[in-house]
């Protein structure tokens, strides 16, 4: 595991043109989903991240030939031999997404063994959503202390309701229900641009998936997958989370950043948030213009209460945002409480902030409470996740002095060349090998 770590500069407003990577939460099922199809899949504009290389390598493993083409992100998946029933246990134990193969492994091969999954330190995250959805499906599991043996002769379409609105569960779910005997309806189904990309992918080649875009799916069970062409090409949306980080990158640093391929349905809610904040974003003809004229003060609700930012299911505030609205409303004048529901580790950052010279009261691991604008100033920090290492990365570029942030494993997981892009903005930010 690399050891290095970010030194920054603070102090410099950031200008430029910028272009988001791929969607990281798009790239990972769509990976998975790729199993399902016999012929050859190109995928497009995936991320050159830790995560979707990591992920990369099961599927080599478990029998995917990969071959990466002249245009960057983009790459040709063949399965040559049978697809594998046992993933690596090393690597996916590393890994949240490895989850997302558990649906079209058990759907084409009967069974799966699921090592328990790893990825950011944020707290408990479930896997009974996922479980409880493949057994409404006709699977048996075993729990074992490393993980899950899940097995299933035939799967049968279920009318089956989510006890949570779970992004990776509604994707294992609708991915094991593509070959299920008859029609299976999802009830409380998660509706990101992401599963809407992954089902708008398994559409192409051949899943019957009604009520893309809303909680309620339906699938109709097909035999196999196959496209008229023969082939299957799918473009993986811009991450729409790392606009947003990009938003408020320009915003805390009094620059102006110009972000392109920018799908502005995607961060609707991203901007009405960031509007409270005193932070407006212009439409373009490629994308959105954040302008160096922000007013950088909170707006308080009605009769001057307090504003409560807080993240829900889609089309709501995202929760792997909350981290960067926190600290993006450091700088801005007045009090606002962040509230994030999903997570109960996802806050302990801020006691990296607080250090900087954040005034912030962390009401319980759900809640936090920011009184700003304050000055930061330089300290040595470390990453516990991948959106709290971006919300880390902000908080440097606009405080006073140098920073150091430590353990950007995490922040290299999700934010591909993080350190390189921001340099081309002005920034300044170095990798130091220790």
């Amino acid at each position: 595991m690399s050891s290095s770590y970010f030194k920054i500069i603070g102090k410099n407003p950031l200008h430029g043109t910028i272009v988001p990577q791929g969607n990281k939460n798009e790239a990972l099922p769509l990976l998975g989903a790729l199993l399902l199809w016999e012929g050859d899949v190109i995928l497009e504009n995936l991320p050159e991240i830790a995560d979707v290389q990591k992920l990369m390598d099961v599927l080599r493993h478990i029998g995917v030939e990969i071959t990466s083409l002249d245009t960057k992100g983009s790459y040709l998946f063949q399965k040559k031999n049978p697809v594998k029933s046992d993933l690596p246990y090393e690597l996916c134990s590393q890994l949240r997404g490895a989850v997302t193969l558990a649906g079209p492994i058990l759907a084409r091969t009967g069974r799966v063994f699921l090592p328990k999954p790893g990825g950011d330190k944020i707290g408990r995250r479930r896997m009974d959503t996922h479980l409880l959805a493949l057994e409404a499906l006709g699977a048996k599991i075993e729990v074992f202390p490393d993980g899950y043996m899940i097995t299933a002769d035939r799967l049968f379409g279920k009318d089956i309701l989510l006890d949570e609105a779970s992004v990776t569960a509604t994707e294992n779910a609708v991915m094991a229900a593509v070959f299920a005997e008859g029609t299976t309806i999802i009830r409380n189904a998660a509706s990101e641009p992401h599963v809407q990309g992954l089902c708008r992918f398994l559409q192409a080649a051949g899943a019957k998936i009604e009520g893309i875009g809303t909680n309620h799916l339906t699938i109709t069970g097909v035999s196999s997958l196959s496209s008229p062409s023969g082939g299957l090409k799918h473009r993986i949306g811009s991450d729409y989370l790392e606009v947003g980080s990009f938003i408020s990158l320009a915003a805390v640093t009094g620059g102006e950043i110009h972000i392109t391929d920018v799908n502005l349905e995607d961060i609707r809610m991203i901007r009405m948030v960031y509007s409270r904040l005193g932070i407006e974003v212009r439409p373009t003809e490629t994308g959105i213009l954040v302008p160096s004229d922000q007013k950088m003060e909170i707006i308080p609700d009605y009769h001057g209460a307090t504003p409560k930012i807080d993240d829900a299911p889609w089309p709501g505030f995202p929760a792997d945002m909350t981290s960067v609205a926190l600290v993006t409303a450091t700088q801005c004048k007045g009090t606002v409480l962040i509230h994030e529901k999903l997570f109960e580790s996802r806050l302990f950052f801020v006691d990296n902030i607080i250090a900087m010279g954040a005034q912030i009261i962390l009401c319980d691991p759900h809640r936090a409470i920011v009184i700003g604008a304050n000055r930061l100033y330089g300290q040595r920090v470390a990453s516990p996740d991948i959106r709290a290492g971006m919300a880390m990365i902000i908080a440097a570029l606009c405080a006073e002095g140098q920073s150091e942030i430590h353990n950007i494993v995490q922040i290299d997981r999700g934010f591909e060349s993080i350190d390189t892009r921001l340099r081309s903005l002005g920034a300044q930010i170095e990798r130091i090998p220790s």
